[in-house]
């Protein structure tokens, strides 16, 4: 099983500090932000400790490729309202696609964004208009996924509908796909309960070849709320069994999940949550 959570990444230790967080949760992947994930304020890569990351990694059988990369909120290349949203949005991803590639990671997630209220056509070409200008400049193999979203206010991405008409006009198609939040789809009016069904919708819609990470989360509001409030593991309406079925599903083994649960008392729940995940009825 591939199972980890967010982890901070910060001074002095930044990436090899991650890890090590990592490892205390008894996980062996896990999600970063390459800085403050409410301002654009970044730490030259070259001060990351990269490569005392990759040796601590190594020791403990720690793959790159369960390193996953988180964007900012701050990026928002639905929005057609401000022209300098979408334009500091396409300028900061491609900046963020260099940082995870010098990383070494191979994933970005990225929510898609809020057209703020100029309507989900207008929002989802401009997302469409974004990633293709990044990805048409960018020579990397670091793949965009695009986060599920709640549907909260103005977001796009609530649906495999609309996700499905993004990814379909963009122009690497191999350089998009899917991060399914449990939550979230929970929030959007999904069953999480049914996860097959779930699983053939989007291979459906898009392929399940494209899904690229899970992020496995409970939800303290009820189906189709479209509130987006994560809950710690089996304290939230989509409870312990349906979580516990999808990070055991053998159509998802070789996906990397990740916990992204609210701290409990100002402690990391994570030890806790991906070992009772972890137990084998």
């Amino acid at each position: 099983m591939i199972l980890g959570c967010h982890v901070s990444m910060k001074a002095p230790d930044y990436l090899e500090g991650s890890i090590r967080e990592a490892l205390s949760y008894g996980a062996n992947a896990c999600m970063i932000y390459t800085g403050p994930p409410s301002n654009s304020k970044r730490v030259d890569v070259e001060k990351l400790k990269i490569e005392q990351a990759k040796a601590l990694m190594k020791e403990n059988d720690f793959q790159m490729d369960r390193v996953i990369v988180h964007a900012p909120y701050i990026i928002n290349i639905a929005n057609t309202i401000k022209e300098d949203t979408f334009e500091f949005g396409v300028t900061f991803l491609k900046e963020e696609l260099k940082r995870v590639s010098t990383i070494g990671a191979s994933i970005l997630v990225l929510h898609p964004g809020s057209h703020v209220n100029a309507g989900k056509e207008k929002g989802l070409d401009s997302i469409i208009k974004g990633l293709n200008s990044v990805l048409d400049s960018d020579d990397s193999n670091v793949v965009i996924a695009l986060e599920t979203m709640a549907g909260k206010g103005s977001e796009c991405g609530s649906s495999f509908e609309e996700l499905q008409y993004i990814l379909s006009h963009i122009h690497k198609r191999d350089r998009v796909g899917i991060c399914l939040d449990t939550c979230h789809i929970h929030d959007a009016g999904y069953d999480v309960s049914n996860i097959d069904s779930i699983l053939d919708e989007l291979d459906n819609q898009i392929g399940l070849e494209s899904l690229k990470v899970l992020h496995i989360n409970d939800s303290k509001n009820k189906i189709g709320a479209h509130k987006d409030r994560h809950e710690n593991i089996g304290k939230g309406y989509i409870g312990f069994d349906a979580l516990h079925t999808i990070v055991h599903h053998p159509r998802l083994s070789s996906i990397v999940k990740i916990l992204e649960t609210p701290y409990i008392e100002g402690k990391a729940p994570y030890k806790e949550e991906i070992l009772k995940l972890k137990e084998i009825d």
